[in-house]
């Protein structure tokens, strides 16, 4: 295999019907109106030069390299900015074109290394450039004034900036404004003196995300990957998915080697990438070290207690342990007695043959994953009112959104290529209402301002929610025609909310919102001709977790904000397949495709298929499982690459029933915090070596395909078969394509899903379908798929956890850019660089009233725990709320939270934890110091998390 070609056209593709035919050396091509000439010649097959011109930017016409020349035209324009016009010849290689060509290139040249490394790389397109515009010396000399000796900056922990290759064709400037939406890049000084700037300090220190969007960008040797550098150019490339956030972007894994001697050389973001389109933040661009991180556990792993040693097996002792172990239970207390937890990190493939060995071959419906501590009020919410546990539109849809709803969370840090399309469409003109306690970015950064922030109370987002409808309907903004149409329970519905209980004015004591900017907040939202709503765990992660998922359904059917693109009800999926997860039936009482155990009729399909009986009766949540634990009737367990000791809420608790089991399995690349507990130590794969297919928040059914082979000896799909079989029941693929053929066979929403549709269309949106063969990036066009669309009364019961005299405080928790989730992953690359430990925000009226100052150890307390934390004095946190991130394990931010969670559902009750927050004593802060910080070092004033602050 060699790198896998990307045509770079120059200038963006342009959208329009009318068409124009060009002649472009002598080879007609037929274009949309609009189209640059230097595209319409680079789809003809002619390639012009360029330095400052890209298809993922606006064209410039600052490098002057593409110059052409236009029948009847006057001088010689540059092809990027010259529109085609229908009947227009050009020609690209006149003697006049040449020559201009030359002198420009050799100007550059001139001020160019004779010894780039870049060029001697092939990193660099100067050398190319000369070759190609026959330039074979520079007649101006290399003796005049010029940039040779600028510093390089080499304070970025992944890539270098030197001046010295930097020709200021601005594409890095442009691409962190366009692209990334940052603006942390610039040109300052003048003609010679012009440099490219990251704020006027360093990369490190500067409002920089390091997305990589800039390196990508440019042209030469000036930013450079510090990868490449090190290893030199890759020679071969795969195209996968990245395996963090659920935006699911698509990467191109540019390697050198094969086998085991693979090597990542860099991940650069796919432009056909239906996610991301060529963009990428830090953590998928630059934090894929983790996967051949010395910690990583290669051999499984046996132990008689938790006291013991580990000892290394082999494969077929420690599948064999793992057997008879989960029999023995089963015989002694039960078929019920163990279950597995699969995991939103692993593929769609793997995650199915957890839960088909759970029913299968332990015989009980004791599975579940993840998403129940995140997303599963937005499974029961949306399927309660649509019909489908699923967000509603494709993330290119945010391009049509006239207002945004954002409610509960922080895109720019937990979705930051979703973010970036978001703050796009703002700066186009579009408008966004912010309902967050914290003041996000998206609130107010470069070229953004929020039309409303609204500030809710923690807890009260029902409330709020009913509010905001409350308005639309007493002033007669919601669409009768729709709701009359495609709606249910209408009267009953638009009598309870146009109750005064649920007016903004008496809701202001609840949700801490000022009633004037809550009404004008839902004016906005119910009057733009497209309005969507994005949320995150911030709606999810409460007692009334499911309520606000039915209650934002509510909101959308009342404006007719469904069945097109630009509106609808959008969750913002944590983890790269979380969708996925859910999709494959890893709760204990849905099989694959959200159908309940107890319809006879789906149990008969995978009866008939697999062979067994299942039991008809839901079985035990991860709550469930953790209660019956310490009760003594639950003692197995299998976990699939989820830490559920450092993720989960109350970590006593959780502690407490791992402690409890006879037998607990862990696989995962790392020994975690629940591997403390484990009997058992299975090692996993990394996404650079699965094969298989992630989902993501979208809906999008994306390939991973496997860069290196597994470097654990067997791929994960095949240990969970392995256990099955040794259990007695066989289960045997020959490939992960082989799984994803069953998974179409039987579920309805994947039926025309396969491997090699995939790698024929990219990826496809579920449902796919006879009916939409090619995927569905819209759904609830024209009917819901429930048939009507159910609208819910929504009664607001406010949270049993209240700060009170003792706690008078309330914790929230979110995430931040550069980690993810528990840490495993990131914090063993230099992403730690930005964020060497949790923190927590305060605000300034609640610290000085603690006495606590900006970088004081401080003690964090609940009613179930404490911890230790820094104090980081902020004004984003209204006061009376504090707030802290949970990626690190040794601050254990779970040992605070409770065991509060969604009624529906079980989800935790993340966001809202009554608390106080004290400065630590001596005792405590010389301890809290000599606490190891994993792979950090300490990051400069003005960085990446100064921003957030």
């Amino acid at each position: 295999m060699t790198i896998i070609d990307e045509t770079d056209y120059g200038t963006p593709r342009v959208a329009s019907e009318e068409q124009a035919t060009v002649t472009i050396d002598g080879r007609e091509v037929t274009v949309p109106v609009g189209t640059s000439v230097m595209r319409a010649a680079a789809e003809a097959g002619i390639a012009v030069p360029k330095l400052c011109a890209t298809d993922s930017l606006k064209a410039f016409g600052s490098c002057r390299l593409c110059l052409v020349e236009v029948e009847g035209g006057k001088g010689t324009p540059a092809s990027c900015t010259t529109p085609c016009a229908d009947g227009m010849v050009v020609s690209t290689q006149t003697e006049q074109v040449k020559d201009l060509r030359r002198n420009v290139m050799e100007l550059y040249l001139s001020d160019h290394p004779t010894d780039c490394d870049g060029c001697a790389r092939g990193n660099c397109e100067m050398q190319r450039l000369a070759q190609e515009t026959g330039v074979a010396e520079v007649r101006y000399g290399l003796d005049g004034a010029n940039h040779l000796a600028d510093t390089t900056d080499h304070t970025n922990p992944y890539f270098d900036y030197d001046p010295a290759a930097c020709i200021v064709c601005s594409r890095c400037v442009r691409a962190c404004s366009e692209t990334q939406g940052t603006f942390a890049l610039t040109v300052e000084g003048r003609g010679f003196d012009s440099r490219i700037s990251p704020g006027g300090t360093d990369f490190l220190s500067s409002e920089c995300v390091s997305c990589g969007a800039c390196v990508q960008a440019c042209p030469t040797d000036a930013l450079t990957e510090r990868s490449v550098v090190q290893l030199g150019m890759p020679t071969r490339s795969v195209v996968t998915t990245c395996a963090y956030c659920g935006v699911g972007c698509s990467f191109k894994a540019e390697v050198q080697g094969t086998g085991d001697d693979t090597r990542v050389v860099r991940m650069t973001p796919w432009k056909d990438g239906g996610a991301n389109e060529g963009h990428s933040c830090v953590k998928g661009r630059f934090a894929y070290g983790y996967a051949s991180h010395d910690d990583r556990q290669m051999e499984p792993m046996v132990r008689d207690t938790i006291d013991d040693e580990w000892r290394v097996v082999s494969w077929d002792e420690a599948i064999a342990r793992v057997a008879e172990g989960f029999r023995a239970i089963q015989e002694k207390h039960g078929v019920g007695s163990i279950g597995g937890i699969s995991s939103s990190r692993c593929t769609n493939e793997e995650v199915y043959v957890v839960q088909k060995m759970v029913r299968a071959a332990f015989g009980n419906n004791n599975v579940d994953t993840c998403a129940r501590v995140c997303h599963s009020p937005t499974g029961y919410g949306l399927n309660h009112a649509f019909g489908t546990s699923a967000g509603t539109q494709d993330f290119r849809s945010v391009e049509q959104c006239d207002v945004m709803l954002l409610i509960g969370a922080n895109p720019t840090d937990a979705h930051p290529v979703f973010a970036s399309r978001m703050k796009r469409r703002l700066r186009q003109g579009a408008q966004i209402i912010v309902a967050d306690p914290r003041r996000i970015d998206l609130v107010r950064s470069p070229h953004v301002e929020a039309a409303f922030h609204l500030p809710v109370r923690p807890g009260t987002n029902v409330a709020f929610v009913n509010a905001m409808a409350h308005v639309i309907v007493t002033e007669g903004l919601h669409d009768e025609a729709f709701l009359r149409e495609r709606c249910e329970d209408v009267e009953g519905y638009l009598e309870f909310i146009a109750d005064p209980e649920h007016s903004p004015e008496v809701m202001e004591s609840e949700t801490g919102i000022p009633a004037a900017d809550l009404r004008s907040a839902a004016r906005l939202y119910a009057t733009a001709p497209n309005a969507g709503i994005y949320y995150g765990l911030g709606v999810t992660e409460h007692s009334q977790g499911s309520t606000m998922v039915m209650g934002m359904a509510n909101l959308a059917m009342l404006t007719g904000n469904l069945g097109r693109e630009g509106v609808g009800v959008n969750p913002l999926r944590g983890q790269n397949n979380v969708q996925g997860s859910c999709d494959m039936g890893s709760f204990p009482h849905e099989l694959p495709g959200y159908r309940h155990v107890s319809r006879p009729e789906v149990r008969e399909i995978y009866e008939s298929l697999w062979g067994v009986t299942i039991q008809p009766e839901p079985g035990l949540r991860i709550p469930n499982m953790f209660d019956s634990a310490i009760g003594g009737s639950f003692l197995g367990l299998y976990v699939q690459g989820e830490d559920i000791a450092q993720s989960d809420p109350n970590t006593q608790h959780v502690e407490a029933a791992l402690l409890a089991m006879e037998l607990v399995v862990v696989q995962d690349l790392f020994l975690n915090e629940t591997a403390r507990f484990a009997h058992v130590f299975l090692p996993g794969t990394s996404f650079l070596e699965k094969d298989g297919t992630f989902t993501n928040a979208e809906r999008r059914i994306n390939r991973v395909r496997p860069v290196m082979p597994t470097r654990v000896g067997r791929d994960e799909w095949q240990v969970v078969a392995d256990i099955a079989t040794a259990m007695g029941y066989p289960m045997s693929y020959g490939s992960p394509a082989e799984i994803m053929d069953e998974i179409a066979a039987t579920t309805p929403t994947f039926a025309g899903v396969s491997f090699a549709r995939l790698d024929a269309e990219g990826s496809l949106q579920w449902p796919v379908t006879d009916a939409a063969p090619h995927g569905t990036p819209t759904m609830h066009v024209g009917s819901f798929v429930r048939g009507l669309g159910q609208l819910t009364t929504t009664v607001y019961v406010p949270t049993t956890e209240r700060a009170n005299r003792r706690f008078p405080l309330v914790l929230t928790t979110g995430r931040i850019l550069s980690q993810y989730n528990v840490g495993a992953q990131t914090r063993r690359t230099p992403n730690s660089t930005w964020h060497p430990e949790d923190v927590l925000e305060i605000h300034p009226s609640d610290a000085e009233l603690r006495g606590i100052k900006d970088g004081d150890v401080v003690e964090l307390s609940s009613r179930v725990g404490a911890t230790r934390l820094t104090a980081q004095v902020s004004e984003r946190m209204p006061a009376g709320v504090v707030y802290t991130t949970f990626h690190h394990p040794v601050t254990g931010a779970n040992v605070v939270t409770t065991e509060n969670s969604d009624w529906a559902t079980n989800c935790p009750e993340y966001k809202v934890t009554a608390v106080q927050v004290t400065v630590a004593t001596e005792a405590t802060r010389a301890e809290a110091g000599a606490a190891p910080v994993a792979e950090s070092t300490p990051m400069p004033a003005g960085a990446m998390a100064r921003r957030r602050r």
